[in-house]
């Protein structure tokens, strides 16, 4: 989130938490990036907070509801206040559980298998709607495509992502293989290892494919320990959100830390796995 924007954010959070009885003395940001993450004090809630503009807070709200009625390993709500999505001073804020974490935050590649494995298995079972993850690929052509929006992306990287995602969009598309609700980003910064054992956050992300598009967000040791795994289709969705998310990292405005230097390295991955422009 943009600096000018952190403190009025913060007060927009405090200021909710205050009008529904729980006492928000004191933030303290745990992460910031599209939106601003807060642990609230004494109260100890979890905000989440984003711009208007931002925010699909509303579909996030409603598949935590269903997905921890569901015994999913996934962060809930906080259970003091009604389940929905605030407005305040053009922010919309959420309020989640806070979850103390585990004496060890360590998490070995077998229990973050079966816990991705455990949030699958109920996924399967809801009837809920989310976008595909193609849908994410063709967001990432159209940056390519447009220098406007990618002034800084070389001429030789744009034809190399423009290549990646078309031909690995194709690939994967044709293979015709099973898929189902997915998380989206379960990267490793979206994992809690809490006392209640590991939980998914940032549901924002969730979309429809198959299993190895999550796992390709995981650390490569993480697929070797989840059953049922395509070794070809992992293969080729690990190197196709590589190019998706260097993509992001050219993108004008980008606010990540240091993105501009994790968008080259992911290019110059991209290469080493033999894809090149052309």
């Amino acid at each position: 989130m943009r600096a000018s924007e952190v403190s009025r954010a913060v007060a927009a959070a405090r200021s909710i938490a205050s009008s529904l009885g729980l006492t928000a003395d004191d933030a303290i940001v745990l992460h910031d990036s599209n939106k601003l993450t807060l642990r609230l004090l004494p109260c100890d809630v979890v905000a989440r907070v984003a711009p208007v503009a931002q925010q699909v807070a509303q579909f996030e709200v409603e598949l935590a509801q269903r997905l921890v009625e569901s015994s999913c390993p996934v962060a809930a709500l906080d259970p003091r206040v009604e389940p929905r999505v605030h407005e305040r001073d053009g922010f919309v804020v959420t309020l989640w559980t806070y979850y103390a974490p585990a004496s060890s935050r360590e998490i070995s590649p077998a229990d973050f298998a079966k816990a991705l494995e455990r949030l699958h298995a109920g996924m399967r079972e809801l009837d809920f709607p989310a976008p595909h993850f193609m849908n994410r690929v063709e967001q990432a052509q159209r940056l390519v495509a447009s220098r406007d929006l990618t002034p800084e992306l070389a001429d030789a990287d744009r034809e190399l992502l423009g290549d990646t995602l078309r031909s690995l969009g194709r690939v994967i598309g044709e293979r015709g293989g099973a898929e189902q609700l997915l998380h989206g980003e379960p990267h490793p910064g979206n994992v809690l290892s809490t006392a209640n054992g590991l939980l998914f956050i940032d549901l924002e992300t969730c979309c429809r494919g198959p299993v190895e598009f999550d796992l390709a967000h995981a650390p490569e040791e993480v697929g070797e320990h989840y059953s049922g795994v395509s070794p070809d289709l992992l293969r080729e969705c690990r190197t196709l959100v590589l190019a998706i998310i260097a993509a992001w990292r050219w993108e004008l405005g980008d606010q990540l830390p240091d993105g501009r230097r994790l968008g080259a390295e992911w290019l110059d991955q991209i290469r080493a796995l033999g894809f090149t422009a052309g």
